[in-house]
């Protein structure tokens, strides 16, 4: 028998094909979790351990989700039993299976809290606490208040405010009541059919990007949704006005320079170089460093100063062009748990210090320096120097060069194939910046964990990962003055 859990009825109010798939589907491959997704479950894992500890003497009923009938009996008897709160409480009506996260016993009745790993309460949060109440009160309690815990933004390690705080959201969720038994009963026989047919639109990324999204949106490097700056509520728009690509953009529509670029190009099937180029250029004269961070975030911060998933820069890589035609690298990689940033400071001012000027690809690396200032006062004076010395290539590239190639993104990865056929990061075993980022925080935190041969093979990846995005950028300078001079 087919049921809904609070995860699969909440996919099912964004899309019931979704839904379908995910339970029809549960070994596609859209759905294999990697170890970025597997690293964003194991930080909620931690959130909702720590929620627990907010509420002593609570029960946690400890067995398989798939063994409902136990789950079911296990809440009944702790519910009877003098525990103030019952975490994971089981409860199975209507072909629905819910696991509350805290079921917190009232004077007059029970409080549903619903854990959450953001900072925020986001959309899909009060239609996953809401079929929760439902199935509740379906199966005989009494539910008079609904919250939502999640991480406090305002908190700062080591203690500066409370790391979780609680929203009220019973209005909210008493308001859609109403209409859960119809949308329960809809997705179940839904799912008792065959797949179901629906429209791509704003649904396809709301609340949060639909993992078949490639099934459905046509594989196009013309289609509408690589619109540089599109955005999707803007790109919804244009399809319900039939234009599905950029090609079939009215003549007059109203567009950035930078998307005119890009239509241009696609129209014409060819780069286009703005005369613009060479003038761009000129602050870029070397010889020239090239600098590039990668940083790690916890929704729990380990380190001063941070919030719930606050960055925090960990390694660097530095390519420096010397007089005599030749590059050298550094690259910096923190080691153990303990806090890195003033070691990585000290690092990167030394290897910085006889460039003239210094090459980064985006604000990222301008922003976290401006970080370490206020961490490490005392080295205020050269980070300040260094500050002085950055110079941002991506706006040269966004605002004087286009290629079909670049689909839209003037990311890194995207652009430096088309214009750096020779360099790619298909040979890297790491390949984003988000696998990079777990990666580091498995090192840190965790490296006791890994046996040591994968311990030094995972370090090697990340610094070749790092060392690429500058070499990239080197190579990408070479080529963007090349074709100034072209």
């Amino acid at each position: 028998m087919i049921r809904l859990s609070k995860s699969r009825f909440v996919a099912g109010v964004q899309c019931h094909k979704q839904l379908w798939w995910k339970v029809h589907e549960p070994a596609a491959e859209e759905l294999q979790v990697g170890k970025v997704l597997q690293d964003l479950f194991d930080q909620g894992v931690i959130v909702g351990q720590l929620a627990q500890g907010e509420f002593p003497g609570g029960v946690l009923i400890d067995l398989p989700h798939n063994a409902v009938e136990e789950r079911v009996e296990a809440t009944r008897a702790a519910l009877a039993s003098p525990a103030p709160a019952v975490f994971e409480a089981s409860f199975f009506a209507d072909r629905v299976f819910v696991a509350v996260d805290v079921l917190l016993k009232t004077p007059t009745g029970h409080t549903l809290i619903e854990v959450k790993s953001s900072t925020q309460i986001k959309d899909g949060h009060l239609a996953d606490a809401a079929v929760q109440t439902w199935v509740l009160r379906r199966s005989g309690l009494t539910v008079d208040g609904v919250e939502i815990m999640h991480l406090n933004k305002e908190y700062r390690h080591p203690g500066h405010g409370s790391l979780l705080v609680r929203e009220d959201v019973t209005e909210g969720v008493e308001a859609l009541q109403a209409d859960i038994p119809a949308m329960v009963a809809e997705q179940l026989a839904m799912l008792d059919g065959p797949v179901p047919d629906r429209k791509i639109g704003a649904h396809c990324f709301e609340p949060r990007e639909c993992p078949f999204f490639d099934r459905c949106w046509p594989d196009d490097p013309d289609r509408i949704m690589t619109l540089y700056s599109v955005g999707p509520k803007k790109a919804v728009a244009y399809i319900e006005q039939g234009i599905n690509r950029i090609g079939d953009l009215p003549v007059g529509a109203k567009l950035s320079e930078t998307a005119r670029r890009q239509l241009r190009s696609l129209k014409e099937d060819r780069l286009i170089v703005e005369p613009t180029l060479a003038k761009a250029l000129e602050p870029f004269d070397g010889p020239l460093g090239y600098l590039d961070f990668e940083t790690v975030a916890r929704a729990v911060p380990v380190w001063d100063g941070l919030a719930p998933w606050g960055q925090s820069t960990a390694q660097f890589s530095f390519h420096e062009e010397l007089p005599d035609g030749t590059v050298r690298h550094v690259g910096w990689l923190a080691e153990g748990p303990d806090d890195p940033r003033r070691e990585l400071a000290i690092a990167m001012i030394e290897a910085t210090r006889n460039a003239r000027r210094i090459v980064t690809y985006s604000a990222f690396e301008k922003t976290r320096i401006s970080e370490l200032q206020r961490l490490v006062p005392e080295l205020h004076d050269p980070l300040e120097e260094l500050l002085g010395k950055l110079l941002d290539l991506l706006p040269v590239v966004r605002n004087n060069v286009y290629h079909p190639g670049f689909l839209g993104s003037f990311s890194l990865k995207y652009i430096l194939t088309p214009l750096v056929p020779s360099l790619s990061y298909q040979d890297l075993v790491i390949v984003d910046g988000m696998e990079a980022s777990v990666e580091i925080a498995r090192l840190l935190f965790v490296a006791h964990k890994i046996p040591v041969a994968e311990r030094d093979r995972l370090r090697q990846d990340l610094l070749a990962y790092c060392e690429r995005d500058t070499l990239a950028t080197v190579e990408l300078m070479r080529t963007l003055k090349g074709l100034s001079h072209g």
